[in-house]
C-alpha cells in the first residue's frame, strides 16, 4: 500500500513515496522541483515510481500549481488513484482549529502543526508547543497541551526582508551578509536585522505561550531556510526537516490506516 505525500510551496514542489500511509513508513523515494519544473515529473522522477495506493498533498502555491501536478499524475500509467489535498477543518488528528475562519489557515500550517504535535507525543508528555515554519514566508503558531491552536504570527522571510528594502530604499544592493552581534558593514546589517527580527517573534510568541500556559514550550522549526536561525534562536528548538511529510503521514493514517476517517469528512478535497 504505497503512499505519495506532495507539499507544494512557494518555491518549490517536494515529494516523498512510503511504502504505508502511516508514521514511521519506509521512505521509498524522494526529491524536489522548482515550480517552473513541475512539468518534468512525470518523465523524470516520477518515472520509475511504483504506482501510489493513496496520494495526499498539501498546496499552498495556489491553484494553478495543483492542476498542474494532477495534469502530471494524469500522464503516469497505472496511477488510478484519487488524488487528495488537505484543506485545514475545525479538529483533525488531535489538533482543533482556533483560527477564526478555519478554512482560511494556510495548509501548510495545518499539516505542519499536526506534524509537530504527533512528532513531540511520540518523544514526551503533552505541552504547549510553537510550530515555526521559515520559508519564503515565516509563520509562528502556537498550541496549547491539549492541541489547541491558540493563533500565530505571519511575517516575511529573508528574501523578502532583502528585497523590499533593496527595492524601497536607496543604496542598498548588497551581497548577502553575515549574522554578527553588532554588524560593521551594510550587508552584515541587512542580514542580522532580517534573522534577529524572525528570532524576536519566536521569542515573543514563547514569552506568550508561557504565560497563557504556565508551562514551557516546547518549539519546533521547519522550512528550506530553517538551518539559517540555528545559531540565533534564544530558546531550545528541534530542527526538523520533513515536518510537513510527517504531518501528513498522520493524516494519512486517518484516512486509510488505523483511525481511517470516512471519505467526504472535513479536510479532504
Amino acid at each position: 500500500m504505497t503512499f505519495l505525500a506532495i507539499d507544494i510551496g512557494n518555491t518549490r514542489l517536494k515529494w516523498a513515496m512510503y511504502d504505508a500511509p502511516r508514521p514511521g513508513a519506509a521512505l521509498l523515494a524522494h526529491g524536489a522541483e522548482f515550480l517552473e519544473h513541475i512539468e518534468r515529473l512525470a518523465e523524470g522522477p516520477w518515472s520509475k515510481l511504483p504506482a501510489p495506493t493513496h496520494m495526499l498533498g498539501c498546496v499552498v502555491a495556489g491553484e494553478t500549481a495543483r492542476r498542474r501536478v494532477h495534469d502530471q499524475m494524469e500522464l503516469m500509467l497505472g496511477w488510478n488513484f484519487e488524488p487528495q489535498w488537505v484543506v485545514p477543518s475545525v479538529h483533525e488528528a488531535g489538533v482543533s482549529n482556533g483560527y477564526e475562519h478555519p478554512l482560511r489557515l494556510g495548509a501548510d500550517r495545518w499539516v505542519a502543526m499536526i506534524g509537530a504535535r504527533h512528532h513531540i507525543l511520540q518523544r514526551g508528555n503533552e505541552r504547549p508547543l510553537i510550530v515555526v515554519m521559515v520559508g519564503t514566508a515565516v509563520t509562528v503558531d502556537a498550541l496549547d497541551a491539549q492541541g489547541n491552536f491558540l493563533g500565530g504570527l505571519i511575517l516575511p522571510g529573508h528574501g523578502i526582508m532583502l528585497r523590499a528594502l533593496e527595492s524601497g530604499t536607496a543604496g542598498l544592493h548588497v551581497p548577502t551578509g553575515s549574522v554578527t552581534p553588532f554588524p560593521k558593514n551594510t550587508s552584515d546589517a541587512l542580514t542580522s536585522g532580517g534573522t534577529y527580527a524572525i528570532a524576536g517573534a519566536v521569542e515573543r510568541m514563547y514569552q506568550h505561550l508561557y504565560l497563557r500556559c504556565s508551562m514551557e514550550p516546547a518549539c519546533v522549526m521547519a522550512g528550506g531556510a530553517g538551518w539559517k536561525m540555528v545559531p540565533s534562536m534564544t530558546r531550545p528548538f528541534e530542527l526538523v526537516d520533513n515536518l510537513i511529510f510527517e504531518g501528513l503521514l498522520v493524516m494519512a493514517q486517518q484516512r486509510w490506516g488505523q483511525g481511517r476517517v470516512p471519505q467526504g469528512a472535513a479536510g479532504v478535497r
